[in-house]
């Protein structure tokens, strides 16, 4: 969350418990001080702190006990997307392990993507991926390049789905991203994959994509275990 720009008393305080459970402040099972002293606390009022309170427990991060102590969640157990999405935007907090499971979710998730996509719309993906021939090899520019790729793929599934959920990781993508494309094989390992699937569309060879895509994954997996020693 952006706090250069004007945010609400509730958005602040929300954002605030969420990087104290991340971060082990309130770890699962514990409760939470009285609505009283979190308002003394963060300086707002009780109703303030019950908004915030009230959007957490509707993601699953806390459950609320009325006469009781507000509780800390297992968010592993009682999240769903909505969570998932909002850890993304905590990547500061969160740990390498984490990490590690987005990337094995997006092994899961991009392969089919891009199968959809090669058979839907072709020269569109072809088009994107002869891009990759003029990247400029810095961080910045492979991080940015390789989000619009599997964003377009998304868009072109034909599954209004997927782009929703890719949406909620555009914040921690690019932030990793950057520290992964700093790794020169990393850089290298990604026009290798360019290179195979725009040779696979343009052979029309669309059964093979899905495992070009899938390979490419694996292998961003283990690079970055490397370099985060993981």
């Amino acid at each position: 969350m952006n706090f250069d720009k004007p945010f609400r008393p509730a958005q602040f305080t929300e954002h605030t418990l969420i990087q104290s459970i991340l971060n082990g402040a309130y770890s699962f099972g514990s409760v939470l001080p009285s609505e009283r002293k979190l308002a003394e606390e963060f300086g707002v009022t009780r109703p303030t702190i019950r908004e915030a309170l009230q959007r957490l427990a509707g993601e699953g991060w806390v459950t609320i006990c009325h006469g009781k102590p507000t509780q800390i969640n297992n968010y592993w157990e009682t999240g769903g997307l909505r969570l998932l999405g909002t850890m993304a935007r905590h990547s500061e907090e969160l740990p390498q392990s984490f990490i590690i499971y987005l990337l094995e979710l997006r092994e899961i998730l991009i392969p089919p993507i891009a199968r959809f996509a090669a058979r839907n719309a072709p020269s569109i993906i072809y088009d994107k991926l002869a891009e990759g021939k003029k990247l400029k090899k810095t961080p910045e520019a492979f991080t940015e390049f390789d989000w619009q790729l599997q964003q377009l793929m998304a868009v072109h599934s034909s599954n209004p789905v997927y782009p929703m959920i890719l949406n909620d990781f555009t914040l921690i993508f690019k932030t990793m991203g950057i520290s992964y494309f700093i790794n020169k094989n990393a850089r290298q390992a990604s026009l290798n994959y360019y290179k195979n699937l725009q040779i696979a569309i343009e052979q029309e060879n669309i059964d093979i994509v899905e495992n070009i895509v899938r390979d490419a994954m694996q292998t961003s997996i283990q690079i970055w275990k490397q370099i985060t020693n993981a």
